[in-house]
C-alpha cells in the first residue's frame, strides 16, 4: 500500500490540477484523515495531524483523556490502561498515542480521499458561481462537447470545469452544429442544480446581439456608446437603439463602422440576420418614429396612461412600417416598450383628422404556445401529477431535464423516466423538422 510520501505526492498533483493552494491542500488532507480516524475510532475522536512535505511524512497522534470510568471510548481511556503505558498518569491527563499511517488500511485512505474530493468539488462550485454570477450578458466561447436531445453541451475555452449548455429554445434554428465545432454564445443566467452551477447560454436572445456589438465596437467597450434597448426575432431581424455620452460621436455610425465593417461582422456571426440600428431618445414619440425605421413616419400621438403610440404614415410607407407579417411594427413596439398602432394618412383622416383617437391594441397571441403536460400523448395521469408537484406543468419545463434529474423526483421510477425521455426525444425531433421548414 502507498505510504505517506506517495500519498503526499498524489495530493500535490491534485492541488496543481484543481488550482488549490498548499494551505488548502493541508487543510483538506487533515480533514480527510480526521474523517478516516472517525470511521475507525468513533465520531468524537480527537487527534493532532502534522504534515511535513519536505520529509514526505504525516504524523498522527490520538489524544485521549484519562478517566476513572470510560463513557466515550473514542476520546477517553481508563486510568488502569493508561498506567500500563506510563505509571505516572493521573485522572484528567491526556494520553498521546502515535498512529502509524499505514494502519489506516485501504478503506481508511479511501475515506480520506473521498472527503478531499468532495471539498475540492465544493470549492470548484463556489469558484464557478463567483466567476460567472456577475457576468450575465458576457460573450463566452467554447466548443460543442455533446448534443443531447436538441440542447448543446459546451466546453468553455477558459473555464472547462463549468457546466454550460445552450438549450433548444436558446438556439438559432437556422444554425446546425456538430460535436467539436467552435461556438460563441452569451451568458443568459446561472442556474443552481444538485450537481452545481449550470451556465445557460443563448444564441437567440437579444443579449447575444448586444454582446457581439460590444466585441466589435470599441466605443461600447469604453462606455462612450451604450445600447439602451434591443428587440429580436431570431434568424430574421434585430433592432437596437443606441445613444452616445459624447456629442462628437455618432452612436449609429460607431456601430456601423467604416463601410459597414462592424455591423457586417455581427451580421456574419448571425448568419445574415438583418439589423436595424436607430438612435435612442427619452421622448417616447420621437423614439417611436425612429424605431419604425426604415419607414418614414409623418405624425405620432402618445397616451402615457395606456403607454400607447398611434403613428400615422403615408400610404406608400404603410407596408414598410408594418413589415413582413407585422415584424417591423412588432419589433418597434418591443424596442420602445410601448404599444404602437399604425394608420395610413387616409385612415387617420377618416377617423377624425388631427385628433388622436386611441384604441387599445388587441392582445397578441404567443407565437409559440407552451404545451401543458396533460395534453401530451403518452404521459400517464399519475406521472403528470408527480411532475406537477415538482412545479413542472408544461413541455418547456421538462425539455432540458436529464434522466438523472427525473429520477430525483419522488415517485418517478427508472422505467417511467425512460418513457418520459423517449417522449421528449420524439417531440424534439418533430420540433427540429418544423423549425427547419419555417426558416426556408
Amino acid at each position: 500500500m502507498a505510504g505517506p510520501a506517495e500519498i503526499l505526492a498524489a495530493f500535490r498533483e491534485l492541488s496543481n490540477l484543481k488550482q488549490i493552494t498548499r494551505e488548502e491542500l493541508h487543510g483538506l488532507l487533515q480533514d480527510g484523515i480526521h474523517a478516516a480516524l472517525a470511521k475507525k475510532h468513533g465520531a468524537t475522536v480527537q487527534a493532532e495531524v502534522e504534515i511535513n512535505e519536505e520529509k514526505g511524512a504525516i504524523r498522527i497522534v490520538l489524544l485521549k483523556t484519562v478517566v476513572e470510568e470510560v463513557t466515550d471510548p473514542a476520546r477517553e481511556v481508563p486510568l488502569e490502561e493508561a498506567r500500563f503505558m506510563d505509571p505516572e498518569f493521573q485522572i484528567g491527563d491526556v494520553m498521546e498515542t502515535e498512529v502509524d499511517f499505514n494502519e489506516f488500511g485501504r478503506t481508511a485512505v479511501q475515506a480520506a480521499k473521498q472527503r478531499i474530493v468532495q471539498r475540492v468539488r465544493e470549492g470548484e462550485r463556489t469558484r464557478i458561481r463567483d466567476e460567472f454570477a456577475g457576468r450575465v450578458g458576457d460573450l463566452l466561447s467554447g466548443e460543442v462537447q455533446q448534443i443531447e436531445r436538441g440542447k448543446l453541451v459546451v466546453m468553455l475555452n477558459k473555464f472547462r470545469e463549468a457546466e454550460a449548455i445552450i438549450p433548444y429554445r436558446e438556439q438559432n434554428h437556422r444554425e446546425h452544429y456538430h460535436q467539436g465545432e467552435p461556438v460563441r454564445a452569451v451568458l443568459k443566467r446561472v442556474e443552481d442544480t444538485p450537481k452545481g452551477p449550470r451556465l445557460i447560454l443563448s444564441r437567440s436572445d437579444a443579449l447575444f446581439v448586444q454582446a457581439l456589438f460590444k466585441l466589435e465596437v470599441p466605443e461600447i467597450q469604453q462606455g462612450i456608446v451604450e445600447i439602451k434597448a434591443a428587440a429580436r426575432e431570431v434568424g430574421s431581424r434585430t433592432k437596437i437603439a443606441v445613444t452616445s455620452r459624447d456629442d462628437a460621436i455618432d452612436p449609429v455610425g460607431a456601430c456601423v463602422g467604416l463601410k459597414g465593417s462592424r455591423v457586417q461582422a455581427v451580421v456574419n456571426e448571425l448568419g445574415g440576420e438583418r439589423i436595424d440600428i436607430v438612435p435612442w431618445s427619452p421622448d417616447p414619440e420621437r423614439f417611436a418614429k425612429l424605431a419604425l425605421a426604415p419607414a418614414r413616419v409623418a405624425r405620432v400621438f402618445s397616451d402615457a396612461m395606456s403607454r400607447t403610440i398611434q403613428a400615422v404614415v403615408d400610404e406608400d410607407q404603410l407596408s414598410l412600417a408594418i413589415g413582413r407579417n407585422g415584424q417591423n411594427v412588432r419589433l418597434a413596439s418591443e424596442l420602445t416598450g410601448w404599444k404602437i398602432d399604425l394608420y395610413s394618412s387616409r385612415e387617420w383622416m377618416e377617423k377624425g383628422g388631427e385628433a388622436p383617437l386611441f384604441a387599445p391594441l388587441p392582445e397578441e397571441e404567443e407565437e409559440e404556445a407552451d404545451v401543458p403536460l396533460n395534453e401530451i400523448e403518452g404521459l400517464e395521469i399519475g406521472t403528470v401529477a408527480v411532475l406537477a408537484e415538482a412545479g413542472l406543468t408544461t413541455l418547456n419545463d421538462i425539455l432540458d431535464l436529464d434522466r438523472d434529474d427525473l429520477l430525483r423526483l419522488p415517485g418517478i421510477a427508472p422505467e417511467e423516466a425512460d418513457r418520459i425521455m423517449a417522449i421528449i426525444d420524439e417531440l424534439t425531433t418533430e420540433d427540429d423538422g418544423d423549425a427547419g421548414s419555417s426558416s426556408a
